[in-house]
């Protein structure tokens, strides 16, 4: 394929221009995250393949890849990719990062950097009411307070820590469940997360819809609570109730379809958007944003990501690839789809409600990431031993996460991911070659990059930590297996904070609340906001 090119000012006028474009950073995860463009989408060259579709489901979008200046030869590999994958209409920026730096444009560390900037700006915007840590804890010590903590995030990360007595009630459960847990008017609700976006926006839900409690956001979530010096619990299991009232289900829907019609959210049916998939000239994403077991029980057609209402405000950026594309979002009980609604049009989304979901069909676009490998075989753990005792010379090279490798390892094997395979890899193309993963698909990804190269003798094994211990060979668990500057699938800076280390949840803080002053204006225009919205005042909601 010829390689198209494109410089930093044209990009940035394709970002901000009319039509769809995907900005796919294709650095691993750990690089991506110290330094990226606002607009960026981490797609990892390790698992382009495996995710481009979901990402980019429209192969003649306009995608632009880009990496580090230096590493060229993975940010062209990358493409190839794509192009393998059917993408046509696919260009490297000149230069890389580095040459949008060097034209004076910002680049942001962290990771879902519009939805964290858009959480600030929202409370700005709504200057939604908070509560510090110090204050909320003498309240949930004071008898005569009625209060409640809604912590906003998924169940895993809830059971991670949390604030002591909080319930888990993910943002995008609020609209139908906050009621369930705190019947009584005279109670506040405190809503809370990790950090900073998920509280705002989670407060800021229960007040647009109008509930009569008195709501308030967790300044600084579970890490101001830490850094107060205050106790976090781990692994607790109250969560939001499973079941909502028939009898409540009514004025549930009655709020939404007032936030909906305040925020002028279209609804389509069944047949629009199958219409609408089968076009060629737009992307529509089709999201059910309710919970995972509602999501694997209604086993919906495939092309239905699951995109949990809270996470997809949250997060878009790990669901939704394409930017200036359509969004169609689902639940079947027409409370939750129209609050999130309400938060990704505010986010500068082209966003539908789906009437009848039940109705949909599509028929699902086919995956086309398998290579066809010809010189390579698949071990079991059971093999491992007998294959490094007939295969003395081999090179074991293995591909897991960083941080899984510097905890436990085979003696003699060596690191490597996908940009880095090819050093790692024997000059020598008919030396045998085991490489060990966690994910078959992951593997034959790599093997087919081996197989390109000249390699004829490769062997893919999957083994985790556990059968790594029991398979009976000399292992290492020596930490200073790899420096922390090659461990590029890791980001340091945003693990270090939940890690007892109050200077880097000082930092991550810090970061969060800055992002508005580094936007420029254009990446500022995209957001909007409401500001006479305040739910509370609003008739509609009552």
């Amino acid at each position: 394929m010829k390689t198209e090119y494109i410089d930093a000012h044209a990009l940035k006028q394709q970002i901000h221009d009319a039509e769809e474009i995907a900005i796919l950073d294709v650095r691993e995860h750990g690089q991506y995250g110290e330094n990226h463009l606002f607009f960026a989408v981490s797609l990892p060259y390790s698992v382009l393949e495996l995710e481009i579709e979901r990402l980019i489901p429209r192969k003649s979008t306009r995608v632009v890849l880009y990496g580090n200046r230096h590493e060229s030869e993975v940010i062209t590999s990358a493409c190839m990719a794509a192009s393998r994958m059917g993408y046509t209409n696919l260009s490297i920026l000149q230069d890389g990062i580095q040459g949008w730096q060097t034209e004076g444009y910002a680049t942001f560390a962290g990771v879902n950097l519009p939805s964290k900037t858009f959480g600030e700006l929202a409370e700005h915007a709504y200057d939604t009411p908070r509560v510090t840590a110090l204050e909320l804890h003498q309240w949930l010590n004071d008898d005569s307070h009625k209060i409640v903590v809604l912590d906003g995030r998924p169940v895993p990360e809830y059971k991670k820590m949390n604030i002591p007595g909080s319930v888990c009630c993910p943002n995008g459960e609020l609209a139908l469940r906050a009621g369930q847990l705190a019947p009584d008017p005279e109670t506040t609700i405190v809503i809370n997360c990790a950090g900073r976006t998920r509280s705002i926006v989670g407060a800021q839900t229960l007040i647009n819809l109008g509930i009569p409690n008195t709501v308030y956001a967790l300044e600084n979530g579970t890490q101001g609570w830490y850094l107060a010096d205050l106790q976090l619990e781990h692994q607790s299991d109250r969560l939001y109730p499973g079941e909502v009232k028939d009898e409540d289900l009514p004025m549930l829907r009655a709020r939404s379809a007032a936030v909906a019609r305040r925020h002028n959210i279209g609804t389509v049916d069944a047949p629009q958007v199958s219409e609408w998939l089968s076009q060629g000239n737009r992307s529509t994403f089709l999201c059910d944003i309710r919970t995972p077991e509602e999501y694997a029980r209604d086993k919906l057609p495939t092309i239905v990501q699951h995109t949990p209402g809270g996470q997809l405000i949250q997060a878009t950026d790990e669901y939704i690839g394409v930017r200036k594309s359509r969004l169609v979002l689902l639940d079947f009980d027409g409370i939750r789809a129209p609050v999130t609604a309400s938060w990704l049009k505010q986010q500068g989304w082209e966003v539908y409600l789906l009437k009848n979901p039940a109705a949909l069909e599509v028929t699902p676009r086919p995956g086309n990431h398998k290579p066809v490998l010809q010189h390579t075989t698949t071990l079991t753990p059971a093999d491992v031993s007998r294959f490094i005792t007939n295969n003395p010379d081999a090179k074991i090279i293995d591909t897991r996460a960083s941080m899984q490798f510097r905890k436990l390892r085979l003696k003699n094997s060596d690191w490597a991911i996908r940009p880095t395979l090819g050093a790692a890899a024997p000059q020598n193309k008919t030396t045998a070659v085991l490489l060990i993963g966690e994910s078959q698909d992951k593997l034959q990804l790599l093997a087919g990059d081996l197989e390109r190269a000249g390699h004829t003798d490769i062997y893919l094994i999957c083994m985790d930590a556990l059968s790594i211990s029991r398979c009976g060979l000399p292992v290492s668990d020596e930490d200073d297996a790899l420096e922390d500057h090659a461990c590029i699938d890791f980001l340091f800076f945003v693990h270090d904070r939940h890690q007892g280390n109050k200077e880097a949840a000082r930092k991550y803080l810090e970061w969060e609340t800055n992002l508005i002053s580094q936007i420029d204006e254009q990446e500022r225009q995209t957001f909007s906001f409401d500001a006479n919205f305040t739910g509370a005042n609003n008739e509609e909601t009552k």
